[in-house]
């Protein structure tokens, strides 16, 4: 018998099965990337977004041994609180299902959760990418994007990155990069940084024609950076500050700890709009889903 490490929850399964507008979303916002009430106020008004733009979310996590597509109301406030679940990205899916840990997904995770289970859209606050000072630390979501056949919606890559280093990874691994009513790639906490997007479109349904053409060329990930509807003016001083407090780290705790240190420095305000961009790219992501489904 073959074995399959994907749970699909029932209305997800039918929705994929007849074509309809299905959205993924991660989870590690919810256990490592946003501390309560910010993360469950993410969680929820993306689903929310999502349902009420015509399209059903899929929250993905780890459970039991199994990667699960959709999480029940219960199941999320469950892993919001369990203080010892582990960040799983793509290369910890196999050990954290094995030994049954309970696990949030990354970008990178939730992209390949996505595609096992044929969905296409997928949405959060921010991609990772190239840290700044480490040209050799690249986020597993950069590789990720090279792989699986789903469009990420996100607010660009995060503030705390080497914004132009990670432009040109995802030029190399051919993974499009299309701005959002924008020929400016916005950042995170930041509407634009200077750096051109590779192509602009002009909603949903542009996007849709975009996504489906590329799809069909034989690419395989795509960016949709769609612009926060506010910013931090300061984020640019609060990033310096934040890297000159939290000192010399690398790898997967570098990022965590840089946005914990700018919510700090700015007092709780990169906190709301954290919130505020990822359900912005969910609605986003939604529209986009409901217009390729009527191509």
């Amino acid at each position: 018998m073959a074995y399959w490490p994907v749970e699909v929850a029932p209305e997800i399964a039918a929705a994929i099965r007849v074509g309809g507008p299905v959205v993924a979303l991660e989870t590690s916002i919810v256990a490592q990337g946003l501390p309560a009430p910010y993360n469950l106020e993410a969680a929820f008004g993306c689903e929310a977004a999502i349902r009420e733009e015509g399209a059903l979310p899929a929250t993905v996590a780890v459970r039991a041994g199994a990667i699960r597509v959709g999480l029940g109301e219960a199941e999320l406030r469950s892993l919001a609180a369990n203080e010892e679940a582990v960040k799983v990205s793509t290369r910890d899916l196999g050990w954290a299902i094995a030994q049954g840990f309970a696990g949030a997904t990354t970008v990178a995770a939730t992209a390949r959760a996505a595609g096992l289970a044929g969905i296409k859209f997928m949405a959060t606050g921010g991609i990772g990418g190239v840290h700044l000072g480490h040209a050799e630390d690249i986020s597993a979501d950069l590789f990720e994007l090279a792989r699986s056949p789903v469009a990420v919606f996100c607010a660009g890559a995060k503030t705390v990155l080497d914004i132009g280093l990670t432009m040109e990874r995802l030029e190399s691994y051919e993974v499009p990069v299309l701005g959002w009513r924008t020929e400016d790639l916005p950042g995170f906490y930041l509407r634009r940084t200077g750096h051109p997007v590779t192509a602009t479109v002009s909603g949903p349904e542009e996007a849709a024609q975009v996504l489906r053409a590329s799809w069909a060329t034989g690419l395989h990930g795509i960016v949709v950076a769609v612009p926060p509807p506010g910013e931090l003016p300061d984020a640019a001083e609060l990033v310096a500050r934040a890297l000159a407090e939290v000192g010399e780290l690398s790898g997967p705790a570098v990022t965590p700890a840089l946005l914990a240190k700018v919510a700090e420095l700015s007092g709780g305000r990169s906190l709301r709009l954290n919130v505020e961009l990822v359900v912005n790219n969910a609605r986003a992501a939604a529209q986009t889903a409901v217009a390729f489904c009527k191509l």
